[in-house]
C-alpha cells in the first residue's frame, strides 16, 4: 500500500510504523478489510505514518503480545526502519504494552489509545467530551499507576501526599478526583436529559433511533429524511454525540429520530461504559433502524458486531429493521446477489440517501409500522 505524503505537521513527529495484526481473536472475517479499516482509524486520528507492518497471528502471548519469533522480527523491522514510534491495531494489556515498549526501545499506541485520542478530537458536546474524559481518565488509570519503579518511592513532606505515600497511591488519587469531578459534571447533564426524555414519553410521540455500525451513512440518513444538517463527512466517528429531531409523515404524524454514535470492532470498553448514559436512549426508542453500508465487503461482519453491542448494552430484544443503506453503490448483478443473502436480516428495507426517491422505500416503512 502506497504510503501517504508528508505533511508540515508530519515532518516534526517521530518516524512512525503502523502495525496490522490479524489473528483468531478477529471479528471480521476479511484480513483486507480489517487493516485498511485500521488504516481509516490512523488517518482519522490524523497524525499519519511512515511505514506499515501486517502479519497474522495465531497465538497471542500474555507478556508481550507475539510470540518470540514474531517479536524478534518486529523488532528488525523498527530497527532497520529507524521507527521511533509504533501504532498497534490490536488492544493490548498494561504488561504487554510496557514490554513492546521496552522490547522495540520506542512509544507504542494501541488500538484503544487510538481510538480514545479519535473521540477526544471529535466530540462537540459537554456531555460527549466528559464523557470521552472519563474514558480516557480510565485508560491512563490503567497504563500510569504502577508503571516503573519511581512510582513506588516514598514521599515524606507533611502537607503534601502525606507522609510514607508513594507516587502511586497519589496518582491513583488524582484520577480518583478527576473521575469523581468529571462524573459529578455528567451526573447534572444527565439530570437533564431524563428530564427532556420524561415530557417526550409524556407527548406518546413514537422515538426511532438511529444505529449502526461507524462510517455507514447514519447522519446522512438523518439529514436526508429530517432536512437537517448534521456533520455527515466519510470517516470514521465524525459524529459521536446523540441527535434528536423531529420527523413528520403525510404532513401530520410526528415521530422522533434520533442519531447515536457509531460502533466498530474492539469497542473500548472505556468508552462503551461512558458512553452509556447517552446510548441507554436506545432503551426508550420504540423501533432501531440498523444502517448497514451493503457497498462494504465486510457488511455481515459489522451487523455481527453491532448486534453484539447491543446485547452488551441490553437493548438486544428491541424491535429492528434493517436499512440496507447506499444501495447506489452496486450493479444490478451485486444487488441480485445480495438479495440472496438477506432472508435473515427481516424486516429490511433498501435505500441510499443521495437522492428524496432514494430513501422513499424507508419513509414507506415507517408509515406502515405498528407503533
Amino acid at each position: 500500500m502506497a504510503k501517504p505524503e508528508a505533511t508540515s505537521t508530519e515532518l516534526i513527529r517521530p518516524k512512525t510504523a503502523i502495525v496490522g495484526i490479524f489473528g483468531p481473536h478477529n471479528r471480521m472475517r476479511n484480513p483486507q478489510y480489517y487493516y485498511d479499516e485500521f488504516v481509516s482509524l490512523v488517518n482519522t486520528f490524523g497524525e499519519g505514518y511512515d511505514e506499515s507492518y501486517f502479519t497474522k497471528v495465531r497465538t497471542i502471548d500474555n507478556n508481550h503480545f507475539f510470540t518470540k519469533g514474531k517479536l524478534e522480527e518486529l523488532t528488525k523491522f523498527c530497527i532497520d526502519n529507524e521507527i521511533k514510534q509504533v501504532i498497534f491495531s490490536e488492544p493490548l494489556s498494561p504488561v504487554q504494552e510496557r514490554n513492546l515498549e521496552d522490547a522495540l526501545c520506542c512509544p507504542v499506541m494501541d488500538r484503544e489509545n487510538l481510538i480514545l485520542n479519535i473521540f477526544s478530537n471529535s466530540a462537540k458536546t459537554a456531555e460527549g467530551k466528559i464523557q470521552t474524559e472519563i474514558a480516557v481518565i480510565e485508560f491512563m488509570r490503567t497504563r500510569l499507576v504502577g508503571k516503573g519503579k519511581e512510582f513506588a518511592q516514598q514521599s515524606g513532606f507533611i502537607g503534601t501526599r502525606g507522609p510514607g505515600e508513594t507516587y502511586k497511591e497519589e496518582i491513583k488519587r488524582h484520577f480518583a478526583d478527576k473521575t469523581r469531578q468529571a462524573r459529578k459534571k455528567l451526573e447534572a447533564l444527565q439530570n437533564a436529559r431524563v428530564v427532556q426524555r420524561k415530557q417526550r414519553l409524556e407527548t406518546n410521540t413514537p422515538l426511532i433511533s438511529i444505529i449502526g455500525y461507524t462510517n455507514a451513512g447514519k447522519s446522512s440518513l438523518l439529514n436526508r429524511l429530517t432536512k437537517s444538517d448534521i456533520l455527515a463527512e466519510d470517516k470514521l466517528f465524525a459524529t459521536l454525540d446523540t441527535t434528536t429531531r423531529e420527523l413528520f409523515l403525510d404532513h401530520k404524524r410526528k415521530y422522533l429520530i434520533s442519531d447515536t454514535v457509531g460502533f466498530i470492532s474492539n469497542l473500548p470498553h472505556n468508552l462503551i461504559a461512558a458512553f452509556k448514559s447517552t446510548l441507554d436512549e436506545l432503551t426508550f426508542a420504540h423501533l432501531l433502524l440498523h444502517v448497514v453500508d451493503v457497498s462494504n465487503p465486510s457488511w455481515e461482519d459489522q451487523i455481527d458486531v453491532v448486534n453484539e453491542t447491543l446485547r452488551d448494552l441490553g437493548v438486544s430484544t428491541k424491535p429492528v429493521m434493517y436499512v440496507f443503506n447506499k444501495m447506489d453503490k452496486l450493479s444490478s448483478e451485486e444487488r441480485e446477489a445480495l438479495q440472496e443473502r438477506l432472508a435473515e436480516y427481516t424486516p429490511a428495507v433498501f435505500i441510499h440517501t443521495m437522492s428524496k426517491e432514494g430513501s422513499a422505500p424507508l419513509l414507506e416503512a415507517i408509515k406502515k409500522y405498528a407503533f
